[in-house]
């Protein structure tokens, strides 16, 4: 746990710590697209494969999109995380700080990992507003070459997003968001949770003092690889009817999406839950750790 000289320092400096937040949760997102897109889209492809599918694994699917569309194929979409989840990360590590500083604001006491976890799973349910439409515009681009002969290519993000807003307005956009936020509360607490416990648990077998806040480099890589494995445990069948709901109009609700996907599941075939899981697991680790190690980074090069 924190101790009270760095809980102090932070209270003293509340609006440049949100700053800091937002800069350093910018440059973590960042991170985590460069890292992590091309496993991104091998997982949103495999979710979103008609049945019978048309890819026998994540390796498959690799090749498949390899030999197709070449290296580009893997960064299809990228312009949408880029600049949205960007933002997106910055406001989620915003909003875990604000919320970190309220419920530290009448105690003397640090604390504990399980109000961390908290405060990230309410912060994942604000993120979840500004998700949704950059996922949506994310998924379908990664998916148009599966669309069908009578899909008018999109040009690109730009040209995506006008066409969405033209044939569905600001809903067409937020498409999908009941289930998002359904996706990122359990996912962000266990995130931040994992992230901090794993952080104390770190410097505590180095030190004896289970005090997150002086954790090395190393220990941050390892508590972030680990946190983001951590977030797709609770939330990965949302993710999936999420990815469907967004890619595929004919669904009329995310409820819709589920019943379907659940239909395909019975009589032992449990693992079209799970369509994508090796790719998204592969990604979670170095994507993640690469967004703490930035994060972490950005904090200390502001002088935080």
């Amino acid at each position: 746990m924190e101790t009270t000289d760095v809980i102090e320092k932070r209270q003293q400096a509340l609006v440049p710590r949100a700053v800091g937040d937002f800069a350093a949760g910018t440059v973590g997102g960042w991170a985590q697209v460069v890292v992590g897109h091309p496993f991104d889209t091998i997982k949103v492809r495999m979710q979103t494969q008609p049945s019978p599918p048309i890819y026998r694994g994540g390796m498959d699917c690799l090749r498949a999109t390899l030999k197709g569309e070449g290296a580009a194929g893997l960064y299809k979409g990228v312009t949408s995380p880029l600049a949205g989840i960007g933002f997106c990360n910055a406001v989620v590590f915003a909003a875990n700080g604000y919320l970190l500083r309220l419920f530290q604001a009448n105690s003397t006491e640090p604390l504990t990992v399980g109000q961390k976890a908290m405060a990230g799973g309410l912060a994942g349910g604000v993120m979840s507003f500004l998700n949704c439409p950059v996922e949506l515009l994310k998924v379908r681009l990664q998916t148009q070459v599966s669309a069908g002969p009578d899909h008018k290519p999109y040009t690109g993000v730009l040209n995506c997003g006008v066409r969405t807003f033209q044939e569905r307005g600001l809903t067409g956009l937020y498409r999908g968001l009941g289930i998002t936020i359904m996706r990122d509360i359990p996912s962000f607490w266990a995130y931040f949770g994992t992230y901090e416990g794993l952080k104390c648990a770190f410097v505590y077998r180095r030190t004896g003092v289970a005090d997150g806040s002086q954790s090395n480099g190393i220990e941050q890589f390892l508590a972030g690889g680990f946190a983001g494995i951590a977030a797709w445990l609770p939330a990965y069948p949302q993710d999936v009817v999420k990815s469907r709901v967004q890619m595929n109009s004919k669904y009329k609700s995310a409820r819709a999406a589920a019943a379907a996907l659940l239909q395909e599941a019975r009589g032992g075939n449990w693992s079209t839950l799970f369509r994508g899981f090796g790719p998204t697991i592969l990604r979670a680790f170095p994507a993640n750790a690469a967004t703490f190690v930035a994060y972490e980074w950005t904090i200390k090069a502001l002088g935080m």
